[in-house]
């Protein structure tokens, strides 16, 4: 199950790349394990290291302090192509809690839900401000309320943003579907004790 998320405070890394897929959070070579701990050293991998595996000094998250940060600052349709779910196990694996950007591709947007990493999405307005914040003093924090439906930039300055309530709930109380889905396990059970006085055929096992 996923754990709560209500309020996330941390250090904002900007990568405002529109386009950025699954395959660039996390190549395929990455992909031969079911365990989501330690998928983290694969993300952006073919970003973050040259090809004998030296951090490339340039790339976001190998310079301080955003390589501790919790929160990505990305691009429009952020997480398209393949529908691998690795890829938000490697972004919550190094260290991300939140990502925001101005929109995801719905199967990464799903695969977060799942697993309980926040997407947020905001405009381009506000996003191009929160990376000029971090830009500007990197080591200052963003808040990230769920519950409250906003973000504050280091300066102050409040971003409203709209979340499906479902969703919401779901971080906030750290659900995934079959959570959320055994809420519900008493009107279920019911249910079922109801059908099965009125429809026992329906009930009865197989004979041999």
């Amino acid at each position: 199950m996923p754990e709560p998320v209500n309020r996330i405070t941390g250090i904002a890394a900007p990568l405002p790349r529109a386009n950025v897929d699954t395959d660039a959070i996390i190549p395929k070579a990455h992909l031969l394990t079911i365990h989501r701990s330690g998928l983290g050293a694969g993300l952006f991998s073919e970003w973050r290291f040259d090809d004998d595996g030296r951090e490339r000094p340039d790339f976001v998250l190998n310079q301080a302090p955003w390589r501790e940060a919790k929160i990505l600052l990305a691009g429009e349709n952020f997480g398209c192509g393949s529908s691998r779910e690795h890829a938000v196990w490697s972004l919550m694996d190094f260290g991300i809690r939140c990502v925001i950007a101005p929109s995801f591709a719905s199967i990464f947007h799903e695969n977060c839900q799942k697993n309980g990493l926040a997407a947020v999405t905001l405009d381009e307005a506000a996003l191009a401000h929160l990376v000029a914040c971090a830009q500007a003093t990197p080591a200052a924090t963003t808040t990230v309320d769920i519950k409250a439906s906003r973000v504050t930039a280091p300066d102050g300055r409040e971003f409203p943003f709209t979340m499906e309530a479902a969703r919401r709930q779901a971080l906030l109380e750290g659900l995934d579907e079959i959570g959320a889905s055994l809420r519900h396990d008493a009107a279920m059970a019911a249910f079922e004790a109801r059908d099965r006085a009125q429809r026992p055929w329906i009930h009865a096992l197989p004979t041999a």
